[in-house]
Protein backbone atom coordinates (compact mmCIF):
# COMPACT_ATOMS: atom_id res chain seq x y z
CA UNK A 1 0.00 0.00 0.00
CA UNK A 2 1.00 3.50 -1.00
CA UNK A 3 2.45 5.83 1.77
CA UNK A 4 1.59 9.72 1.77
CA UNK A 5 2.14 12.83 4.21
CA UNK A 6 -0.86 14.48 5.22
CA UNK A 7 -1.92 17.63 6.99
CA UNK A 8 -4.99 17.07 9.53
CA UNK A 9 -7.61 19.92 8.72
CA UNK A 10 -9.80 18.33 11.42
CA UNK A 11 -12.32 15.47 12.51
CA UNK A 12 -15.47 13.90 10.96
CA UNK A 13 -18.38 12.64 12.67
CA UNK A 14 -16.90 9.41 13.79
CA UNK A 15 -13.95 11.08 15.08
CA UNK A 16 -11.10 10.01 12.46
CA UNK A 17 -9.10 13.20 11.04
CA UNK A 18 -10.07 14.56 7.93
CA UNK A 19 -7.21 15.72 5.10
CA UNK A 20 -7.13 15.99 1.29
CA UNK A 21 -5.01 14.41 -1.00
CA UNK A 22 -5.29 14.58 -4.56
CA UNK A 23 -8.11 17.05 -4.33
CA UNK A 24 -10.17 13.94 -2.61
CA UNK A 25 -11.08 14.38 0.91
CA UNK A 26 -9.83 11.08 2.98
CA UNK A 27 -10.21 10.19 6.90
CA UNK A 28 -7.36 9.40 9.29
CA UNK A 29 -8.04 7.76 11.98
CA UNK A 30 -6.21 8.31 15.47
CA UNK A 31 -4.98 11.82 14.51
CA UNK A 32 -5.73 14.97 15.22
CA UNK A 33 -6.60 18.73 14.00
CA UNK A 34 -3.34 20.41 13.15
CA UNK A 35 -1.05 17.22 12.89
CA UNK A 36 1.50 16.42 10.17
CA UNK A 37 1.19 12.51 9.55
CA UNK A 38 2.35 9.80 7.48
CA UNK A 39 -0.94 7.45 6.67
CA UNK A 40 -1.00 4.29 4.04
CA UNK A 41 -3.66 2.92 1.87
CA UNK A 42 -5.88 3.26 -1.07
CA UNK A 43 -9.59 5.09 -0.80
CA UNK A 44 -11.09 7.26 1.14
CA UNK A 45 -9.91 5.81 5.00
CA UNK A 46 -6.35 4.95 5.64
CA UNK A 47 -4.50 4.03 8.08
CA UNK A 48 -2.14 5.86 9.97
CA UNK A 49 1.88 4.98 10.06
CA UNK A 50 3.33 7.41 12.22
CA UNK A 51 2.86 11.15 13.76
CA UNK A 52 5.31 13.33 12.65
CA UNK A 53 4.30 16.52 14.13
CA UNK A 54 1.51 15.95 17.30
CA UNK A 55 -0.64 18.38 18.06
CA UNK A 56 -0.09 19.88 21.84
CA UNK A 57 -3.72 18.30 22.27
CA UNK A 58 -2.52 14.70 21.75
CA UNK A 59 -2.29 12.63 25.23
CA UNK A 60 -0.98 9.23 25.71
CA UNK A 61 -4.06 6.44 25.98
CA UNK A 62 -4.64 4.73 28.95
CA UNK A 63 -5.71 1.46 27.42
CA UNK A 64 -3.45 -1.02 26.08
CA UNK A 65 -5.64 -2.32 23.33
CA UNK A 66 -6.33 1.10 21.83
CA UNK A 67 -5.36 1.44 18.16
CA UNK A 68 -6.56 -1.81 17.88
CA UNK A 69 -9.76 -2.41 19.50
CA UNK A 70 -12.56 -1.14 17.63
CA UNK A 71 -14.31 0.45 20.34
CA UNK A 72 -12.44 3.60 22.32
CA UNK A 73 -11.90 6.03 19.11
CA UNK A 74 -10.42 9.20 20.94
CA UNK A 75 -8.85 8.48 23.81
CA UNK A 76 -5.54 10.06 22.58
CA UNK A 77 -7.69 13.76 22.71
CA UNK A 78 -7.05 16.52 25.64
CA UNK A 79 -9.82 16.24 27.49
CA UNK A 80 -11.09 20.15 26.80
CA UNK A 81 -11.16 19.91 22.94
CA UNK A 82 -12.53 16.78 22.54
CA UNK A 83 -15.63 17.92 24.76
CA UNK A 84 -15.91 20.94 22.75
CA UNK A 85 -16.17 18.87 19.34
CA UNK A 86 -18.31 16.64 20.92
CA UNK A 87 -20.50 19.67 21.44
CA UNK A 88 -19.87 20.36 17.69
CA UNK A 89 -21.48 17.47 16.60
CA UNK A 90 -25.10 18.57 17.37
CA UNK A 91 -24.67 22.40 16.97
CA UNK A 92 -23.12 21.09 13.19
CA UNK A 93 -26.43 18.92 12.35
CA UNK A 94 -28.62 21.52 13.65
CA UNK A 95 -27.16 24.04 11.18
CA UNK A 96 -27.13 21.72 8.48
CA UNK A 97 -31.16 21.79 9.02
CA UNK A 98 -31.31 25.39 9.00
CA UNK A 99 -31.12 25.61 12.95
CA UNK A 100 -28.83 27.56 14.27
CA UNK A 101 -28.67 27.38 18.07
CA UNK A 102 -25.67 27.21 20.70
CA UNK A 103 -25.42 23.95 22.58
CA UNK A 104 -25.02 23.99 26.05
CA UNK A 105 -21.63 22.00 26.85
CA UNK A 106 -20.98 18.67 26.85
CA UNK A 107 -21.49 16.87 30.45
CA UNK A 108 -19.37 14.00 30.86
CA UNK A 109 -21.42 11.00 32.58
CA UNK A 110 -19.24 8.52 32.16
CA UNK A 111 -19.27 8.22 35.48
CA UNK A 112 -18.01 4.51 37.39
CA UNK A 113 -18.07 3.56 33.52
CA UNK A 114 -20.10 1.28 30.99
CA UNK A 115 -22.31 -1.02 33.57
CA UNK A 116 -23.07 -2.98 30.65
CA UNK A 117 -20.34 -4.58 28.33
CA UNK A 118 -21.43 -6.99 24.84
CA UNK A 119 -18.24 -9.54 23.94
CA UNK A 120 -17.46 -11.57 21.02
CA UNK A 121 -16.91 -15.30 22.10
CA UNK A 122 -15.57 -17.62 19.57
CA UNK A 123 -14.51 -21.26 19.94
CA UNK A 124 -11.14 -22.52 17.96
CA UNK A 125 -10.80 -26.11 18.51
CA UNK A 126 -10.57 -25.94 22.51
CA UNK A 127 -8.87 -22.37 22.37
CA UNK A 128 -12.19 -19.24 23.44
CA UNK A 129 -11.19 -16.36 22.53
CA UNK A 130 -13.40 -13.31 23.99
CA UNK A 131 -13.27 -9.72 23.11
CA UNK A 132 -13.95 -6.79 20.93
CA UNK A 133 -13.97 -6.97 17.07
CA UNK A 134 -10.65 -4.85 16.04
CA UNK A 135 -10.80 -1.14 14.19
CA UNK A 136 -12.29 -1.64 10.79
CA UNK A 137 -12.42 -5.41 11.15
CA UNK A 138 -14.39 -8.45 11.80
CA UNK A 139 -11.35 -10.10 13.25
CA UNK A 140 -12.06 -10.65 16.69
CA UNK A 141 -9.21 -9.35 19.35
CA UNK A 142 -8.93 -11.03 22.37
CA UNK A 143 -9.25 -9.15 25.33
CA UNK A 144 -8.44 -9.91 29.59
CA UNK A 145 -9.72 -6.20 30.32
CA UNK A 146 -11.50 -2.98 29.71
CA UNK A 147 -10.74 -0.01 31.52
CA UNK A 148 -13.65 1.42 30.37
CA UNK A 149 -15.68 -0.82 32.38
CA UNK A 150 -17.61 -0.45 35.61
CA UNK A 151 -15.28 -2.64 38.60
CA UNK A 152 -18.24 -5.32 39.01
CA UNK A 153 -17.76 -6.02 35.49
CA UNK A 154 -14.66 -7.10 35.91
CA UNK A 155 -15.43 -11.11 35.58
CA UNK A 156 -17.15 -10.32 32.24
CA UNK A 157 -14.68 -12.19 29.78
CA UNK A 158 -13.80 -15.29 32.40
CA UNK A 159 -17.42 -15.47 31.88
CA UNK A 160 -17.42 -15.43 28.30
CA UNK A 161 -14.58 -17.80 28.58
CA UNK A 162 -16.55 -20.44 30.52
CA UNK A 163 -19.74 -19.98 28.29
CA UNK A 164 -17.56 -20.15 24.85
CA UNK A 165 -16.07 -23.79 26.15
CA UNK A 166 -20.01 -25.13 26.72
CA UNK A 167 -21.73 -23.26 24.16
CA UNK A 168 -19.13 -22.93 21.35
CA UNK A 169 -19.31 -19.46 18.95
CA UNK A 170 -21.57 -17.05 20.97
CA UNK A 171 -22.00 -13.27 21.40
CA UNK A 172 -22.19 -12.18 25.50
CA UNK A 173 -23.91 -9.87 27.12
CA UNK A 174 -23.10 -9.03 31.11
CA UNK A 175 -24.95 -5.96 32.90
CA UNK A 176 -23.97 -5.15 36.38
CA UNK A 177 -27.37 -4.41 38.78
CA UNK A 178 -28.10 -4.38 42.45
CA UNK A 179 -28.25 -8.05 42.84
CA UNK A 180 -25.23 -9.39 40.10
CA UNK A 181 -24.40 -10.16 37.28
CA UNK A 182 -27.33 -10.29 34.43
CA UNK A 183 -25.89 -12.30 31.56
CA UNK A 184 -27.49 -12.52 28.03
CA UNK A 185 -26.48 -14.76 25.46
CA UNK A 186 -27.16 -15.35 21.73
CA UNK A 187 -25.68 -18.34 20.64
CA UNK A 188 -25.50 -19.80 17.03
CA UNK A 189 -26.67 -23.13 17.79
CA UNK A 190 -29.93 -24.24 19.63
CA UNK A 191 -29.19 -25.15 23.16
CA UNK A 192 -30.68 -28.64 23.89
CA UNK A 193 -32.71 -29.13 27.01
CA UNK A 194 -30.33 -31.71 28.55
CA UNK A 195 -27.38 -29.07 28.68
CA UNK A 196 -29.44 -26.78 30.64
CA UNK A 197 -28.35 -28.61 34.01
CA UNK A 198 -24.60 -27.86 33.08
CA UNK A 199 -25.18 -23.93 31.80
CA UNK A 200 -27.29 -23.52 34.99
CA UNK A 201 -24.52 -24.88 37.39
CA UNK A 202 -22.65 -22.03 35.34
CA UNK A 203 -24.97 -19.43 37.25
CA UNK A 204 -23.53 -20.75 40.78
CA UNK A 205 -19.72 -21.49 39.79
CA UNK A 206 -19.69 -17.88 38.45
CA UNK A 207 -21.79 -16.09 40.72
CA UNK A 208 -24.27 -14.82 38.31
CA UNK A 209 -27.54 -13.14 39.00
CA UNK A 210 -28.94 -14.54 36.54
CA UNK A 211 -28.16 -16.01 32.66
CA UNK A 212 -30.27 -16.03 29.38
CA UNK A 213 -29.80 -18.29 26.40
CA UNK A 214 -31.05 -17.35 23.56
CA UNK A 215 -33.84 -15.57 25.58
CA UNK A 216 -34.93 -18.30 27.39
CA UNK A 217 -33.79 -17.94 31.26
CA UNK A 218 -31.45 -21.03 31.88
CA UNK A 219 -31.50 -19.97 35.64
CA UNK A 220 -31.83 -17.23 38.49
CA UNK A 221 -29.61 -16.84 41.36
CA UNK A 222 -31.41 -13.45 42.47
CA UNK A 223 -33.92 -11.56 40.03
CA UNK A 224 -31.76 -8.41 38.57
CA UNK A 225 -32.71 -5.95 40.04
CA UNK A 226 -32.34 -1.55 39.32
CA UNK A 227 -32.83 1.63 41.20
CA UNK A 228 -35.06 4.20 39.00
CA UNK A 229 -35.31 7.52 41.42
CA UNK A 230 -37.80 5.89 43.80
CA UNK A 231 -38.89 2.66 42.36
CA UNK A 232 -36.63 -0.85 42.17
CA UNK A 233 -36.90 -2.42 38.66
CA UNK A 234 -36.76 -6.32 37.73
CA UNK A 235 -34.61 -5.96 34.50
CA UNK A 236 -36.35 -8.12 31.68
CA UNK A 237 -33.22 -10.63 30.11
CA UNK A 238 -31.91 -8.38 27.62
CA UNK A 239 -33.28 -5.45 28.42
CA UNK A 240 -32.19 -2.08 26.96
CA UNK A 241 -30.29 0.15 29.38
CA UNK A 242 -28.60 3.57 29.33
CA UNK A 243 -24.72 2.90 29.45
CA UNK A 244 -23.68 4.23 32.82
CA UNK A 245 -25.29 4.58 35.50
CA UNK A 246 -24.98 8.31 35.64
CA UNK A 247 -25.64 8.71 32.29
CA UNK A 248 -28.97 7.41 32.87
CA UNK A 249 -29.29 9.89 35.91
CA UNK A 250 -27.88 13.16 33.88
CA UNK A 251 -30.39 12.46 30.71
CA UNK A 252 -33.47 12.12 33.41
CA UNK A 253 -32.54 15.16 35.63
CA UNK A 254 -32.06 17.65 32.46
CA UNK A 255 -35.54 16.11 30.98
CA UNK A 256 -37.54 16.46 34.31
CA UNK A 257 -35.73 19.85 34.57
CA UNK A 258 -36.65 20.73 30.95
CA UNK A 259 -40.52 19.82 31.80
CA UNK A 260 -40.86 22.67 33.82
CA UNK A 261 -44.20 22.12 36.43
CA UNK A 262 -45.80 20.49 34.19
CA UNK A 263 -48.72 18.03 35.94
CA UNK A 264 -49.33 15.41 32.85
CA UNK A 265 -46.82 14.07 30.77
CA UNK A 266 -46.35 11.29 28.28
CA UNK A 267 -43.04 9.38 27.96
CA UNK A 268 -42.70 7.98 24.52
CA UNK A 269 -40.10 4.85 24.01
CA UNK A 270 -40.09 4.79 27.19
CA UNK A 271 -38.21 1.88 27.95
CA UNK A 272 -37.85 0.52 31.49
CA UNK A 273 -38.88 3.67 32.53
CA UNK A 274 -35.79 6.01 33.30
CA UNK A 275 -37.35 8.88 33.11
CA UNK A 276 -40.99 7.91 33.88
CA UNK A 277 -40.14 6.79 37.42
CA UNK A 278 -38.42 10.46 38.06
CA UNK A 279 -40.86 11.77 36.31
CA UNK A 280 -43.79 10.39 38.18
CA UNK A 281 -41.96 12.17 41.38
CA UNK A 282 -43.90 15.46 40.32
CA UNK A 283 -46.25 14.85 37.72
CA UNK A 284 -48.46 11.90 36.36
CA UNK A 285 -47.36 9.73 33.40
CA UNK A 286 -48.88 8.05 30.40
CA UNK A 287 -45.49 5.84 29.01
CA UNK A 288 -45.67 4.17 25.90
CA UNK A 289 -43.02 1.82 23.76
CA UNK A 290 -43.58 -1.58 21.80
CA UNK A 291 -41.39 -3.48 24.48
CA UNK A 292 -43.48 -5.88 25.79
CA UNK A 293 -41.09 -7.40 28.84
CA UNK A 294 -40.09 -3.68 29.28
CA UNK A 295 -43.46 -2.25 29.63
CA UNK A 296 -44.46 -5.49 32.13
CA UNK A 297 -41.01 -4.69 34.04
CA UNK A 298 -42.22 -0.92 34.56
CA UNK A 299 -46.07 -1.70 35.42
CA UNK A 300 -44.86 -4.09 37.89
CA UNK A 301 -42.54 -1.48 39.37
CA UNK A 302 -44.61 1.34 39.87
CA UNK A 303 -47.06 -1.30 41.39
CA UNK A 304 -44.60 -1.68 44.37
CA UNK A 305 -43.86 2.14 44.54
CA UNK A 306 -44.55 4.48 47.11
CA UNK A 307 -44.70 8.16 46.50
CA UNK A 308 -45.27 8.49 43.01
CA UNK A 309 -47.70 10.65 40.95
CA UNK A 310 -50.00 7.51 38.91
CA UNK A 311 -47.90 6.03 35.88
CA UNK A 312 -49.96 4.53 33.29
CA UNK A 313 -47.46 2.22 30.64
CA UNK A 314 -48.92 0.76 27.55
CA UNK A 315 -47.34 -1.58 24.66
CA UNK A 316 -47.57 0.67 21.03
CA UNK A 317 -45.81 0.82 18.67
CA UNK A 318 -44.98 4.42 18.39
CA UNK A 319 -43.06 4.09 14.94
CA UNK A 320 -45.97 2.91 13.33
CA UNK A 321 -49.08 4.44 15.67
CA UNK A 322 -47.69 7.44 16.73
CA UNK A 323 -49.68 9.20 19.43
CA UNK A 324 -52.23 11.82 17.39
CA UNK A 325 -53.03 14.93 18.51
CA UNK A 326 -56.29 14.37 20.33
CA UNK A 327 -54.55 11.84 22.33
CA UNK A 328 -52.18 14.07 23.26
CA UNK A 329 -54.57 17.30 24.07
CA UNK A 330 -55.11 17.02 27.91
CA UNK A 331 -50.82 16.80 28.28
CA UNK A 332 -49.05 19.64 29.44
CA UNK A 333 -46.25 17.98 27.92
CA UNK A 334 -44.14 15.03 25.42
CA UNK A 335 -40.59 13.33 26.52
CA UNK A 336 -39.60 11.61 23.66
CA UNK A 337 -36.19 9.00 23.55
CA UNK A 338 -36.37 7.04 20.27
CA UNK A 339 -33.87 4.59 18.83
CA UNK A 340 -31.12 6.21 16.54
CA UNK A 341 -33.43 5.88 13.57
CA UNK A 342 -35.07 9.20 15.38
CA UNK A 343 -38.83 9.40 16.16
CA UNK A 344 -39.77 11.35 12.49
CA UNK A 345 -43.59 9.79 12.07
CA UNK A 346 -44.15 10.73 16.15
CA UNK A 347 -42.81 14.63 15.44
CA UNK A 348 -44.84 15.10 13.09
CA UNK A 349 -47.60 14.50 14.97
CA UNK A 350 -46.33 16.46 18.03
CA UNK A 351 -45.86 19.66 15.48
CA UNK A 352 -49.97 19.23 14.64
CA UNK A 353 -50.33 18.90 18.70
CA UNK A 354 -51.08 21.72 21.48
CA UNK A 355 -48.85 20.02 23.78
CA UNK A 356 -46.77 23.57 25.46
CA UNK A 357 -43.31 21.47 26.03
CA UNK A 358 -41.82 18.87 24.34
CA UNK A 359 -38.44 17.17 25.59
CA UNK A 360 -36.20 15.67 23.27
CA UNK A 361 -33.65 12.88 23.69
CA UNK A 362 -31.68 11.49 21.55
CA UNK A 363 -28.35 9.02 20.71
CA UNK A 364 -27.91 10.64 17.05
CA UNK A 365 -27.78 14.23 16.42
CA UNK A 366 -28.66 14.09 12.87
CA UNK A 367 -32.07 12.46 13.27
CA UNK A 368 -32.20 14.63 16.23
CA UNK A 369 -32.05 17.49 14.01
CA UNK A 370 -34.06 15.95 11.58
CA UNK A 371 -37.39 15.52 14.23
CA UNK A 372 -35.63 19.50 15.69
CA UNK A 373 -37.01 20.74 12.00
CA UNK A 374 -39.79 19.40 12.30
CA UNK A 375 -40.88 20.49 15.34
CA UNK A 376 -39.50 24.09 14.95
CA UNK A 377 -41.56 24.05 11.62
CA UNK A 378 -44.32 22.97 13.30
CA UNK A 379 -44.48 26.64 15.94
CA UNK A 380 -42.14 25.24 18.58
CA UNK A 381 -39.00 27.43 19.98
CA UNK A 382 -35.93 25.81 20.24
CA UNK A 383 -35.52 26.40 24.41
CA UNK A 384 -32.29 24.88 25.50
CA UNK A 385 -30.30 21.78 24.39
CA UNK A 386 -27.69 19.88 26.32
CA UNK A 387 -24.91 17.29 24.56
CA UNK A 388 -24.29 14.89 26.92
CA UNK A 389 -21.20 12.25 26.86
CA UNK A 390 -21.50 8.70 28.53
CA UNK A 391 -20.30 7.17 25.51
CA UNK A 392 -16.70 8.37 26.47
CA UNK A 393 -13.81 8.69 24.27
CA UNK A 394 -16.10 7.33 21.49
CA UNK A 395 -17.77 9.88 18.69
CA UNK A 396 -21.47 8.67 19.98
CA UNK A 397 -23.11 12.16 21.61
CA UNK A 398 -26.64 12.19 23.95
CA UNK A 399 -28.70 15.23 23.52
CA UNK A 400 -31.55 16.51 25.48
CA UNK A 401 -33.52 19.50 24.39
CA UNK A 402 -36.45 21.50 24.78
CA UNK A 403 -38.81 23.00 22.62
CA UNK A 404 -42.36 25.14 23.88
CA UNK A 405 -45.24 26.69 22.19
Amino acid sequence: MSETNLRIDGLGKRGEGVATREDRIVFVPYTLPGEVVRASGEGGRLSLVTVDTPSPDRIAPFCQYYGRCGGCALQHWRAEPYRDWKASLVSDALKARGIDFPVTGCIDAHGAGRRRVALHVRKRGSVVTVGYMEARSHTLLGIGHCPILETALGPAFDIGRALGAKLGDCDVAVTATLTGLDVSVKAERAVLEREHGNLAGLVTALKLARLSVNGEIIATAAPPRLQMGKATLALPPGGFLQATALGEETLARLAVEALGKAKSVADLFCGIGPFAFRIAERARVEAYDNDRPAIAALNAAAKAASGLKPITAVVRDLFREPLVPNEMKELDAVVFDPPRAGAEMQAKQLARSTVKTVVAVSCDAATFARDAEILVGGGYALGRVTAVDQFKWSSHVEIVAQFTR
